[in-house]
């Protein structure tokens, strides 16, 4: 990356809403790789509001603790200062919501400006798709994983390929 911001964007219209099992397969998910306190950080937008607050609840009623809730906006000029405190959550895992444009910068300039580390991260399905990861570049995303819409997980290969965990 020669910049943290996008140049060009995908034309995506967001999936504010986390469905019941989306948000079932991320806790599982946080929960087989050990963590115990999460960072989740999402849009601002109503519906990805609702959603960070559903898997915080989720979170929380399996024992788990929530060390940061962030919120980013899809335009800014930066996210440098989201970036920083999300980077510094004293977390496990950071669990990320859309919508993917918004994502995608505050992603590019968390790997440009802090020391978070794609591999401790899980993502929801709004952000779990081949062209939106592109807008980041698979190449910068090593060890990143999420689950799609209807909660099946998925690992990002070492060729940037999507794969079904």
């Amino acid at each position: 990356m020669t910049s943290p911001l996008l140049r060009s964007h995908l034309d995506v219209q967001p999936r504010s809403s986390v469905t019941d099992v989306e948000t079932a397969a991320l806790v599982a998910a946080a929960r087989a790789r050990g963590a115990r306190t999460i960072a989740i950080g999402s849009g601002r937008d109503p519906g990805t509001l609702d959603a960070a607050r559903t898997l915080a609840d989720a979170w929380e009623s399996t024992g788990g603790d929530v060390a940061l809730r962030l919120t980013w906006p899809e335009v800014a000029a930066s996210w440098l200062r989201q970036a920083t405190r999300f980077a510094a959550a004293e977390a496990d895992l950071w669990i990320m919501l859309g919508p993917p444009v918004g994502w995608a910068q505050m992603t590019r300039r968390l790997l440009w400006s802090t020391s978070w580390k794609p591999a401790r991260a899980l993502l929801a399905g709004a952000v779990s798709d081949s062209d939106v990861l592109g807008l980041v570049g698979p190449h910068n995303l090593s060890g990143i994983a999420g689950v799609t819409r209807d909660g099946h997980p998925w690992h990002l290969a070492p060729d940037g390929r999507i794969v079904a965990a």
